[in-house]
């Protein structure tokens, strides 16, 4: 089950590697780079959307029917992106990778939560770690394989369309191994060695309509928005930031370094997606996530007041707080089934996922605006990210707050126990 939910995440992943057509696609269409940044924009929205009003959906349809969806959203976005920049009508582009291929992304990215969590669940953290995990590594195997097509075909709008097409049909092929492999557990399957008390005792089972009434559920979008909006914040801005803090310095960051810092940030998202979400199935869900948002505002405060002082120090702490940012991806599925239980989970992770709907905007917009301003009044360094991080560890204390908030959900929302 963990190589089915892999094919899909692995492949949706490519959207973290949109940078990489990012510089072609403005020479050969002679774009803004606001206007080659829309279609990744509107991916992230998509998948937000699309996964909270199609949650129900995939849950009452299964893994298969949602990962052959998945698939074939994701896959023909690749290909009318393909005509698009071949006509050069980038509008087909928007239409092809950021709406219908983030159909793909919100669809893809819930349809193996649930059934993971079936077939794992003495360790549900662990399992979803494993499959969103590769969410997070997507970009580093998309990133220099779209690279070396570019090099191959070319940067001009015959080349960039090859390699949109190429990547359409081999993510298709890729993807519809797990479509084949994924597989639903008997109602009674249970784990080899595994006992009874590996679960509660009392069975909670929650529906996504109810869900969405309960104070929890709210306490948790809190928490995901901001966690989220912490971790997308750096890693938006992540090369230019490194470059900025040590540009007065004695060893100032090239862009080779910088680009390096990016690819470790890459590395450290996607191993806390699979590190911190097993360790929340040993420390439980509510301390790991004090972890991610105390410890992680401690983090951006390093940062603020003493990252200038050492390149080592800056890198150490950037990459926590995006090992916390992919751990909080892969640990609230299970979170969710521990309040909701597996009942419809999936679809409930769905509709907190508009959460990370609004923070794909909010942690950009809070670093670059600030930024901005502080340019512009004359500012340069660190100091140009000051204020912007205080917001951010503000957001991070109220989210700490959220997390204290959360107790088990009141019987009144549970569904009925069918009678024996």
């Amino acid at each position: 089950m963990p190589p089915a939910a892999l094919s899909v995440h692995l492949a949706i992943g490519q959207v973290y590697a949109w940078s990489v057509f990012k510089p072609p696609l403005e020479g050969a269409l002679r774009l803004s780079g606001t206007q080659s940044a829309l279609p990744f924009q509107i991916g992230i929205v998509m998948l937000g959307l699309s996964a909270a009003f199609g949650g129900t959906t995939v849950e009452r349809n299964g893994p298969r029917w949602a990962m052959f969806v998945s698939a074939a959203c994701f896959c023909s976005g690749f290909l009318v992106s393909a005509l698009g920049v071949a006509v050069s009508q980038y509008w087909l582009v928007v239409l092809g990778y950021g709406v219908i291929g983030g159909v793909g992304l919100g669809i893809g990215y819930i349809s193996p939560v649930s059934t993971l969590i079936k077939w794992f669940p003495d360790r549900p953290g662990m399992a979803t770690g494993i499959a969103i995990m590769g969410f997070g590594g997507g970009a580093l195997i998309a990133s220099p394989w779209s690279a070396a097509m570019l090099e191959g075909f070319g940067k001009d709008t015959s080349g960039i369309a090859a390699t949109f097409l190429v990547h359409g049909l081999v993510y298709a092929v890729f993807m519809t191994i797990g479509v084949l492999l994924v597989r639903v557990p008997a109602d009674d399957w249970r784990p080899p060695g595994s006992v009874a008390s590996a679960e509660p005792v009392a069975v909670v089972n929650v529906s996504a309509r109810n869900a969405i009434r309960t104070p929890q559920f709210w306490c948790l979008w809190i928490v995901l928005c901001f966690n989220v909006t912490a971790g997308i914040g750096i890693l938006e801005k992540a090369a230019p930031m490194i470059r900025d803090f040590f540009a007065g310095s004695s060893a100032p960051v090239s862009a080779g370094a910088a680009a390096g810092f990016v690819a470790l940030l890459s590395l450290a998202n996607m191993l806390g997606r699979f590190v911190w979400s097993s360790t929340s199935d040993i420390i439980g869900r509510k301390n790991v996530y004090r972890v991610y948002l105390g410890v992680g505002a401690l983090f951006y405060l390093a940062i603020a007041l003493l990252g200038n002082t050492s390149q080592l120090l800056f890198t150490v702490c950037a990459m926590a707080v995006l090992s916390f940012y992919g751990g909080g991806f892969a640990t609230i599925p299970a979170y969710l089934k521990d309040l909701f239980g597996s009942y419809q989970v999936g679809a409930i992770h769905g509709r907190l996922l508009t959460a990370w709907s609004l923070a794909g905007v909010l942690g950009p917009l809070i670093i670059n605006a600030v930024a901005d301003a502080q340019k512009a009044a004359g500012r340069s360094g660190p100091e140009l990210y000051t204020a912007s991080f205080s917001i951010v560890i503000v957001l991070l204390v109220i989210a700490f707050v959220a997390n204290e908030l959360v107790r088990p959900v009141h019987p009144r929302h549970h569904e009925p126990v069918a009678a024996p």
